[in-house]
């Protein structure tokens, strides 16, 4: 006797659990959550729908999308009936999301302000489980030359080599920057570590006359601006 096949198609569910019909019929935002995850997993099994694994992974998250798309494969994969390939498919379709919501916001052209340098730099550096340190190099007056990454660490930190730093601020000729990280931990205080680099920087600055405004704290929830909170 052959096997059964593991895979149910969409056309075999049942209709409360065809979520491709519904959008057709209905529209996108008659689905919930669930289904439309359901539509990127295409199949359940045997055991459970693709709607019902959709919601044991959103229940898993505390049906926290923002949590969902911190996950990595390796996480997603841990869930019966999720391979690589849906996990990516999972992963890709949270992150254009993500990017949807912030191509509606123009850049500012003009950076001078905390919050402004935090609405240029928030997409690079959330809903990441490692620490990234990015640099914006602006003009005298403040415009927006570039951004650069300049380097990615583990869960508890990243270099910040003063010499690249620089070299890349004097490559573009900026006469102000502006230096950022991301705490996964969501803290947003800076540490000892923070602080000394961020008065080293501004010193070395001085120096080649290249001002550094402020360095941010970034977090899945917000910032911290240590020129704001008078830590130099």
């Amino acid at each position: 006797m052959e096997p059964y096949d593991n895979k149910i198609s969409i056309k075999a569910w049942a209709e409360e659990d065809r979520p491709r019909e519904k959008l057709g019929a209905q529209g996108r935002r008659a689905l919930s959550d669930a289904e439309l995850i359901a539509i990127l997993i295409g199949s359940g099994s045997r055991d459970e729908s693709a709607v019902e694994l959709s919601k044991r992974i959103l229940h898993h998250y505390d049906n926290d999308l923002n949590r969902l798309g911190r996950a990595s494969i390796a996480e997603l994969s841990k869930f019966k009936g999720i391979g690589e390939a849906k996990a990516i498919s999972i992963i890709a379709a949270l992150e254009l999301g993500r990017r949807r919501g912030e191509a509606d916001s123009k850049p500012p052209e003009t950076i001078d302000s905390s919050k402004l340098a935090w609405q240029v730099l928030r997409r690079h550096l959330v809903d990441l489980n490692h620490e990234e340190f990015w640099l914006l190099l602006l003009s005298r007056s403040c415009k927006l030359i570039s951004k650069e990454l300049i380097s990615k660490g583990g869960l508890s930190g990243t270099i910040a080599d003063p010499k690249i730093i620089f070299s890349i601020a004097l490559q573009h000729q900026a006469s102000n920057i502006i230096l950022a990280h991301n705490h996964p931990s969501n803290n947003k205080k800076p540490s000892h570590e923070d602080i000394n680099l961020t008065k080293r920087l501004i010193q070395a600055g001085n120096i080649l006359d290249i001002k550094v405004m402020d360095h941010l704290i970034i977090t899945d929830d917000g910032y911290y601006s240590m020129r704001d909170e008078g830590d130099f």
